[in-house]
Formats: C-alpha cells, structure tokens, sequence
C-alpha cells in the first residue's frame, strides 16, 4: 500500500483551515494543519513532508519568512502559498522567498489539488532518474534529478522549479524561445501572473550562473530568452 502524501499546511483561519484540510485529505493526503509560522517551522524541522502549503499572513512568523527558513534547511520541497495578499508584488515577493506557486483566495480546491499534483509528481518523477543524467554546459555540471548545479566555486541546490525552468532552457540552448512557448513547457499555461513569475525565476537562474561568463540567459526583447552558451 503506498504511503500518503505528507502536507504541512498553515492557516491561522482555521475555519477555512478545517474546510480545506478535509478536502485535501479526501483526496488521499496526510494534512498537518499549523496556525502559527513558529510551530509549523518546529514541526517541518522535525518531521518530513511532500509538499507545504503556507498562508502569508500568520502570527509569529509570516509565510514569507517561513518559505525563507524553510529554504535554507530543504532547497527541494514544493511550496505554494495560498494568501489574501493579491498585489502583484506580493506574489513575486512569495517567489522570491522560496515559493514554487501562488494562489490567491478564496481558490478554488480544484485548482489547488491539481497543483498539488503537478508538484508530487515531478518529485516523484525527479526521484527515480538515473544519477547518470549528468548535464555539462561551460563550467557547469547539472543533475535535474537531485535539483544540483555544480561548479568548482560549490554546489548550489536548486527549487523544483529552476531546476525544470534550468533543464528546459538548457535542452534549448543557444535558440530563441518564446515566453508562451517557455510557460507552457514549465508552468503549464501562459497566465500574466506565470509570465512574471517566469521573469523572477530567471533573474535566479542568473544569479547561479554568473560565475561562468561563458554562460549567459539574455532577454529578446518582445519574444522572450536565450540561454548562450560558448563553447
């Protein structure tokens, strides 16, 4: 029988908590329900999960800075945030604090369980490739399977996300690739908020790979990125 899929969730409305909760284990989930960033981070410490599902604003500790901390500990887990904050600078603040996603209430459970999916089953997925999958480009040495980028400076330990965005921007690499083209690949739709997204996301990848000149993402303006590589 195969285990449940373990999720921390945190909500401090625990009436929308309990709703949600319910649904999700309906759905065959293992859902640990926390009200507060502080004890939710306790418990992800102490504890393995899937998948986490954080609300942005909670008491002790906000979803921000719980994606952060989480982060510094477990680079690979999937997080989605699930927040009344619906700015636009909001959600790229969720990005940029380790988020893979982010949904704005009231969501619809569907959409969420399908996310929810979609996540379990790249890590799944990434799992049980082949540790000979090595990708080598400039000084560069990439294992999408264990979310690795390596260079004689480190390694760096890469979110699902940059390592799919990474491995698709590299399978192209040196061609012009549309942003539409870019999303649907990786994000799956070619939403605004997922064009954005994408922009934060490749900002990191650039950050990554700065320590080798041979290899740059360059912006076409109006179409979309190029990931150069010299040989």
């Amino acid at each position: 029988m195969n285990e449940k899929p373990k999720i921390l969730y945190i909500e401090d409305d625990l009436e929308l908590g309990y709703v949600t909760r319910d649904n999700l284990e309906l759905k065959g989930y293992d859902i640990t329900l926390m009200k507060d960033g502080k004890s939710a981070l306790d418990i992800f410490n102490d504890k393995q999960f899937d998948l986490c599902l954080l609300d942005v604003m909670l008491p002790e500790m906000d979803g921000f800075t719980l994606a952060k901390e989480i982060r510094k500990t477990n680079e690979h887990i999937p997080i989605i945030f699930l927040s009344a904050k619906s700015l636009k600078e909001d959600r790229i603040e969720g990005l940029v604090s380790g988020g893979d996603d982010y949904l704005t209430k009231p969501f619809n459970i569907a959409e969420l369980i399908l996310k929810i999916e979609i996540f379990l089953r790249r890590n799944k997925k990434s799992g049980t490739k082949s540790h000979n999958s090595i990708i080598s480009f400039g000084y560069f040495r990439f294992d999408p399977a264990n979310l690795q980028l390596s260079h004689d400076n480190g390694t760096k330990r890469l979110t699902s996300r940059e390592a799919e965005l990474l491995s698709f921007l590299v399978s192209n690499r040196n061609r012009i690739l549309k942003k539409e083209e870019i999303l649907n690949a990786v994000w799956g739709d070619d939403s605004y908020f997922n064009s954005r997204s994408l922009d934060v996301f490749i900002s990191k990848l650039r950050k990554y790979l700065k320590s080798d000149k041979r290899v740059s993402i360059n912006n076409i303006h109006g179409i979309g990125f190029i990931l150069t590589i010299e040989e």
